[in-house]
């Protein structure tokens, strides 16, 4: 039998029904969202296992650097980003040979060597150069037989110094020099104040799409 609609016990949420043939709501609203969060607590103890790694390697390759091999200075590819200046993966013959550094001697002082990349620019050529003649002027050489060191490597004084010292955590060896542009100001005149930009761009861009004509114009005078 049909039970009297005021008897019919209702939901405390009412659900609004979709229109025409539509999925009715089901929202799943009580995840188990705990076991998928994804938390930072041990940011303090993971920073204090870096450092604490950081000081086992340099301790372990001391004297020499933790930061690893010398790298040189190239542009970056591409007409987007040829104008930034980063550290490469290593140097190319002709600037070891322009520092006066043999090819097979460079790795075991510590310098990258790639034979891959090519020298596009005398700028460059000369800018690695001047950074290997750099590094090898600050450079410190350990003999293979310590009773009788050769020339140029260092004596006993010199690596009882080196050892005495804390080893060298600084990172990348010879980092690159940030170039520091400083703005220059000037007052302004009464020539900026009449000059209009606009003019002078259309008359640059208009001399420079007449050249051809012109000149054909001015050897067709002379004939």
């Amino acid at each position: 039998s049909l039970v009297p609609h005021r008897y019919v016990r209702r939901s405390r949420r009412a659900v609004a029904m979709p229109r025409h043939n539509n999925q009715i709501p089901n929202a799943h609203l009580r995840k188990d969202w705990k076991s998928r969060v994804s938390t930072w607590f041990d940011q303090p103890a993971k920073k204090k296992k870096r450092r604490a790694l950081r000081a086992k390697k340099a301790a372990e390759v001391a004297p020499r650097p933790v930061g690893g091999r010398l790298r040189p200075l190239v542009h970056a590819p591409t007409v987007k980003y040829n104008a930034k200046v980063r550290l490469g993966r290593g140097f190319t013959p002709e600037e070891l040979k322009a520092a006066g550094v043999s090819v097979h001697f460079a790795p075991t002082i510590g310098i990258a060597v790639d034979r891959r990349r090519k020298n596009r620019s005398d700028e460059t050529l000369q800018a690695n150069a001047d950074r290997l003649k750099a590094y090898k002027d600050k450079l410190v050489l350990y003999p293979r037989n310590p009773r009788a060191p050769k020339k140029g490597e260092a004596d006993k004084a010199t690596r009882a110094d080196l050892n005495a010292r804390e080893p060298d955590m600084s990172g990348v060896v010879m980092p690159r020099e940030r170039q520091r542009f400083a703005a220059t100001t000037r007052a302004i005149t009464d020539a900026d104040r009449k000059a209009n930009a606009f003019v002078v761009l259309r008359q640059a861009r208009a001399n420079a799409r007449l050249v051809g004509p012109r000149a054909k114009r001015a050897a067709e005078a002379k004939a």
